[in-house]
């Protein structure tokens, strides 16, 4: 596995002409790292056991905030189950994160998800689900369902390199090439599914050559880069409001953590190539370019963590605090009214809880 893991892309080199306004760039930067700061955060709380379970994104902040950021809020987001920056610049509050990561009644998904699974229709962000390119056939289909009702919007959907191997990738980008649908797929090309390199996944040069053969463009960018990510997505959608249809972007990123808690990446992966991304930070990236044009200085670096570590401890605690979901939920949402036989089991299931005869 060693020997597989030494054969991984070397880091792409920087683009020029950055196109994000400089004014943004400060608050970009302070998105990555309540990001990072979530992560690392939500990491520690798994292992204490506080969630049961979590999908980290670090070294993957700069694709996932810039791409957010070249979108409008109508558009919709069909992420995968690691889209937490994509999120955050959504706007989906810290807060409400950690109720679904909990699974309290601060969940408006009721605790019916897996942790790390959430979905918000205010934000125009739908629910994530374990099995991977589920979301692209749905995003293809939304984007079709959203021109015919004359809306101006694209939808974008998130996946990683061991998805372009699976049955909905070529279905959606096949359906999407014919009818030129407003999509953006966007794959963060992270270099392992989970245990499996990308040179096992394909023989093509890279994942984005796999447009071609759906008939639109395919464009690699340098997803440690926030500029070149934002750049090929502004473009991306420009050319899909224009009825051009869909661009696939493979944004060349790097996990830097483990797939998921469960998984143990020191397994399958060695110390050197981890080192080599490590080099290639996307926040520290962006942290030089700030100091250097004297958008930041150290001190406000420091302070800005300081303060966003505050903030999810303290949203976290809140979280904690927050009531369990109620039990009785259980029979909402089954149809618009309970029929009288759910109605039925709904008092006899209240009246065990009150016995005691069932744990909530």
């Amino acid at each position: 596995m060693g020997k597989a893991a030494d054969k991984s892309p070397e880091p792409p080199a920087p683009e020029a002409s950055p196109d994000l306004p400089a004014d943004d760039l400060p608050k970009v930067y302070r998105a990555m790292v309540l990001a990072r700061v979530m992560d690392e955060r939500c990491l520690t709380l798994q292992r204490q056991g506080r969630i049961g379970f979590y999908v980290p994104l670090q070294g993957q902040e700069a694709a996932q905030v810039g791409c957010a950021w070249a979108l409008d809020s109508e558009d919709w987001i069909f992420p995968a189950y690691r889209e937490l920056g994509v999120a955050l610049v959504r706007g989906v509050p810290v807060k409400l994160l950690l109720d679904q990561f909990i699974g309290n009644s601060g969940d408006v998904l009721k605790g019916r998800q897996m942790p790390n699974h959430y979905g918000y229709r205010e934000f125009r962000f739908v629910t994530a689900s374990s099995p991977v390119g589920t979301q692209i056939s749905q995003a293809v289909g939304a984007a079709m369902a959203a021109r015919w009702k004359g809306e101006e919007i694209v939808t974008v959907t998130f996946f990683g390199d061991g998805t372009t191997s699976s049955n909905d990738f070529h279905a959606g980008l096949n359906f999407a090439g014919v009818f030129k649908a407003p999509t953006i797929f966007f794959c963060q090309n992270n270099q392992w599914a989970i245990s499996l390199p990308r040179e096992r996944q394909t023989r093509s040069e890279t994942l984005a050559a796999k447009a071609v053969a759906y008939g639109f463009p395919g464009v690699v960018v340098d997803g440690t880069d926030v500029h070149a990510v934002y750049r090929a997505v502004r473009d991306a959608r420009d050319r899909a409001l224009a009825g051009d249809g869909p661009t696939l972007i493979e944004a060349q990123v790097y996990r830097l953590g483990p797939h998921s808690t469960s998984d143990d990446p020191r397994r399958y992966r060695t110390d050197a190539e981890l080192q080599k991304w490590k080099d290639k930070d996307p926040l520290a990236r962006l942290k030089h370019e700030l100091l250097t044009s004297g958008a930041l200085t150290e001190a406000d670096d420091a302070a800005l963590w300081e303060t966003t570590r505050k903030d999810v401890v303290a949203a976290f605690a809140s979280a904690e605090e927050t009531s369990p979901v109620d039990p009785l939920t259980l029979f909402d949402d089954v149809f618009a009214q309970r029929t009288p036989q759910l109605e039925a089991q709904r008092e006899e299931f209240a009246a065990l809880l009150k016995e005691g005869l069932i744990k909530p």
